[in-house]
Order: structure tokens, then C-alpha cells, then sequence
């Protein structure tokens, strides 16, 4: 094996699925050590290299080296693992086995007589969790675990496989910022003793604070590859779109919110463990956002407004109308949609049509007596095709088979068909690419432009850079409120529970008392 040779090398590939090239001519290296961005617009053809990359499929043309080597043989699933590690952007833990089991699934003893001795195999869990330095206890279910518990275990199971190479696809999407940055620590540290990375994100941010190189795709083919320190985000963003028109749009300044009823109205909400005397409101014509860490609460708020949680204590209104808490229906009725965290475990439906997934909560509109007529689907389903610009070949075409940015497109969709008076949008944007995401932002904008009203819960400041006012939250508790000329600074430092500690650096536009309400 060559220490000096690319830890692994693709050149000249090419794949066919039927009549669409997923990648063509494609090539990237990444030397030992070496942090390397892996970035482009959703259907650049990523996903399609990381198949080839780890194993999954054989590449129509072209060739593939770890070390020198030529790439192991297709199904010898041992020496791809001993090359390459992948940790992919949805989970792949289950849920019902605990961290140990989790960790060493299918290598749980050295043979398949030999008996599993699993006080050993929990202290080697211990050992294993203690050096990446995750806190979670090694007979813990992993249903039971935080978001962020369960990317550390994934992460630390990944290397525990003892490959100089690692995949990181959106490694980041559900850690916060402190998550995040013992996440980039470890990987810093790793680098150090020759461990590679290929970091596929849609956070060019991050990009930046990581890696060294950067390589980018664009219709299935490779476009450029260079240092991160030469390479500004103007030209970056420029790669990966194939044009230089800036991607997202000056916040430009909005009207005074004219004082009128209340669309929808928060007072004293409590839910045990997640969040405590939580009041807020939100007039027609409101773009809100509501940021928290992934500790903070905000998630669980924004998914208590939609019905999915029972709070323990609180009111929740819409136009002035009590709405029955922790029933789902009751919310959809009184005009409350939700864009879910997560579009793969709540948002869609992976076996349905972009048709059906799109129309899950109006069927009731679709046909006379309770059912469903296809040619009535269908066509409310175009609309929502057109109104959205889902890129799909038609209403009929498997939700799966859709690029990450257009599930997501289907997943607003769907909120959108209710039309209600109030969109709960959780982390809308996570793990679409930056056209993507401008395009989702801009559409949530315009649910508020058409005197609705918008809430987006977010920890990313991207996301919340088109809100007329912004609320932080932190340990279960607003905490602070900005208003259109804040600071990006002071937002993160509110997030992170340094709101009003530093007036001249990070104080916001209005702080709250532990026991105060917010409401405009």
C-alpha cells in the first residue's frame, strides 16, 4: 500500500441508471490527511459518487484506488469497510438496540460459533464512546438518544472500522453549533494521524471553517477543484449554480406589522422536559422565527403547535379560537400546517407518489363520500407541481425517486394544500442545496406576504435572515427578540445563552426576564 498515493482516487467515471447518466467523466482525489468538500446543487451527481466510492454500485467506466490499490471486488463488503466508512445524512442506527449492539452489529463475537461475551463487548463500547468523546451510556436504547447522540454514535461507529478514509454526508444537519464544533475538533484531531474525509454539506459555511479542499459537481460532471483558502464563496456559489446571479436576496425592509387580531397566539406553554412558560403571537403578514439550539426547545415548541405533543400547561389560539392541544386534526382545522424536522421519518410517505404524498391532508377534498378519485388527485397534485416547481417527470412518480431539495418542495407542498392561516416551518431548508433553499425560503415568505402568517424554527441563520423578527430561545425559554436589523452575532450568542451579557457586543433588540412573555 502507498502512504504517498491518494487515499483514494476516481477518475473517468461514468453511470447509467436506464436512460439518466448519473455522473459523467467524473473524478475527484483526496490525500492523507486531507479534509476535502465534496459540494453541488441536489442531482450534481454526489449521492451517485459516494455509492461508487463505498461500494454499492460498480461504475459503467472509469477507475477506482484507496492507496494505490485498485478498489476491492463488488460485494466484498470486509475490504470495502477496511478502506472506507460512510456516515450518511439519515440515520442508519435502530432504534430498538441498545448504543453496544448498535456500535458492533454483525461483529458482535470473532466468529459465528463463538458466544458473545457481552460484558466485554460493553466495555469496549465504553472504551470506544469514551475516546470520541460522547456521553452516552453504552446500554442505553438508541430510540431513547438525542438527535445529536445518535450522529456521535453513527460517527464513532463509522470509525471504529478502522478505515483511513471516511465519508461525511451532511454530518451536521441535526447537531448545533456546540455539537458541531466537538464534531470538527474530533475531525481536526483524526486529520492529524492521517484519517481523510470526504465532507459533503450544504452549509458552504462550514466548508470553510474545515476543510482544505474543495471539489465541485454540477449536472453529473466535475467542475472544479481547489484549495478553500483561494476560493471565495462568490466564485464557489458561481460553480456549483453555472451562473453569478447572487443566490439569495437582500432582506429587504418591511412595513411596520399593522397592530390587528392575532393569528395565532402562545400563552404560558409548558411541555415537561422540553420547555416552560412559553408565550408568544403572531399577526397577519408575519415572517417570525423561532431559534434555538437543538437543547433549546423550539423543535418540540414547533411541533407541540402542530399537535403532535400534549403540552402540560398553556393555551394555544388561532384567530382567536381555542385550538384542542396535542391532536393533530384539531390543528390542521383550525388552520395550523407543519413543515416536519425531517423529511424522511415525518414527512413522507417513501412507497407513495409525489401525487399522493402531496395530497396526504386534503383527501377529504378529493372525491364525494370519503373517496379518492385519481384524476382529481392528480390534478391538484399538478398545481402544487407547478406552484412549487417540483422537478419530478410527473404526479405519479415515486416520492423517492425525487432529488433531496424537490422531497422537500413535496413536503411543503403538502402544508401549503391546506392553505392555512398559519405555516409551522421546522428547519425547512436542511439538507437542500443553496438554490434549493431559496427558492423554499422565498415560498414561506410568500405565505406571509399573502396576510398569513409564518413560523420558521431554525437554528440556522440562513433560514432566518427573511424574518421581521426573530425569538431565541435557550434551556426551554425565550430569551431574547430581535427585530430586522440584528446581528448575526447576536443571535448565536442568544442561542447560546449570552443574551444581555455583553450590551455592546451581542445585546438584542429586546431580552426577556425568566418569567416574560413575548408578544407583539
Amino acid at each position: 500500500m502507498d502512504t504517498t498515493a491518494p487515499v483514494v482516487e476516481a477518475t473517468g467515471i461514468t453511470k447509467r441508471f436506464g436512460a439518466t447518466v448519473a455522473l459523467r467523466d467524473a473524478r475527484i482525489a483526496v490525500a492523507p490527511g486531507e479534509s476535502h468538500a465534496l459540494v453541488g446543487r441536489n442531482g450534481a451527481g454526489k449521492s451517485t459518487l459516494v455509492s461508487i466510492l463505498t461500494g454499492l454500485h460498480r461504475p459503467d467506466t472509469g477507475t477506482l484506488r484507496f492507496s494505490g490499490e485498485p478498489a476491492p471486488g463488488h460485494g466484498d463488503t470486509a475490504a470495502w469497510r477496511s478502506r472506507v466508512a460512510c456516515v450518511y445524512q439519515r440515520s442508519t442506527v435502530i432504534d430498538e438496540l441498545t448504543v453496544t449492539e448498535n456500535l458492533f452489529l454483525n461483529r458482535q463475537s470473532g466468529g459465528g460459533l463463538r458466544p458473545i461475551h457481552w460484558r466485554r463487548l460493553r466495555l469496549r463500547a465504553a472504551d470506544l464512546l469514551a475516546e470520541y468523546g460522547v456521553d452516552v451510556d453504552p446500554d442505553a436504547r438508541a430510540g431513547e438518544l438525542t438527535v445529536e447522540q445518535r450522529q456521535f454514535v453513527e460517527i464513532a461507529r463509522a470509525l471504529s472500522f478502522g478505515a483511513r478514509f471516511i465519508v461525511l454526508d451532511e454530518p451536521t444537519a441535526k447537531l448545533d453549533a456546540r455539537g458541531i464544533d466537538r464534531l470538527f475538533a474530533k475531525l481536526r484531531e483524526l486529520q492529524q494521524q492521517g484519517v481523510a474525509f470526504l465532507f459533503i454539506s450544504h452549509h458552504l459555511k462550514e466548508v470553510y471553517e474545515l476543510c482544505d479542499s474543495v471539489t465541485v459537481y454540477r449536472d453529473a460532471r466535475h467542475v472544479l477543484t481547489a484549495p478553500v483558502a483561494g476560493l471565495d464563496q462568490a466564485a464557489l456559489v458561481e460553480a456549483m449554480t453555472g451562473d453569478s446571479a447572487p443566490v439569495t436576496a437582500a432582506v429587504r425592509p418591511r412595513p411596520a406589522v399593522p397592530d390587528g387580531p392575532a393569528l395565532l397566539e402562545v400563552d404560558g406553554l409548558a411541555l415537561a422536559d422540553a420547555y416552560r412558560e412559553v408565550s408568544l403571537t403572531l399577526r397577519p403578514g408575519e415572517l417570525v422565527g423561532l431559534a434555538g439550539a437543538t437543547a433549546s426547545g423550539a423543535v418540540r415548541l414547533g411541533e407541540t403547535l402542530a399537535g403532535l405533543h400534549r403540552p402540560t400547561a398553556g393555551r394555544i389560539a388561532v384567530a382567536g379560537r381555542a385550538v384542542r392541544p396535542g391532536d393533530v386534526p384539531a390543528a390542521l382545522a383550525a388552520g395550523l400546517a407543519l413543515v416536519p424536522e425531517d423529511r424522511h421519518l415525518q414527512g413522507l410517505v417513501g412507497g407513495r407518489s409525489v401525487a399522493e404524498n402531496a395530497t396526504l391532508t386534503v383527501t377529504d377534498q378529493l372525491g364525494p363520500y370519503g373517496t379518492v378519485l385519481p384524476a382529481r388527485t392528480a390534478a391538484f397534485a399538478d398545481r402544487m407541481i407547478a406552484d412549487l416547481d417540483i422537478k419530478t417527470p410527473g404526479p405519479r412518480t415515486p416520492v423517492a425517486e425525487l432529488s433531496g431539495g424537490n422531497q422537500q418542495k413535496v413536503v411543503i407542498a403538502r402544508a401549503l394544500a391546506t392553505d392555512p392561516r398559519v405555516l409551522v416551518a421546522i428547519r425547512p431548508t436542511n439538507g437542500v442545496d443553496v438554490r434549493s433553499k431559496d427558492f423554499l425560503l422565498g415560498r414561506i415568505r410568500r405565505v406571509a406576504d399573502d396576510g398569513r402568517a409564518a413560523l420558521i424554527v431554525s437554528d440556522e441563520l440562513d433560514d432566518l435572515r427573511r424574518c421581521d423578527r426573530v425569538l431565541a430561545m435557550f434551556h426551554g425559554r425565550i430569551v431574547a427578540e430581535f427585530g430586522p436589523d440584528r446581528r448575526d452575532e447576536q443571535l448565536v450568542a442568544a442561542m447560546e445563552g449570552m443574551a444581555g451579557r455583553h450590551p455592546a457586543d451581542t445585546g438584542p433588540t429586546h431580552t426577556t426576564g425568566e418569567d416574560s412573555h413575548v408578544s407583539h
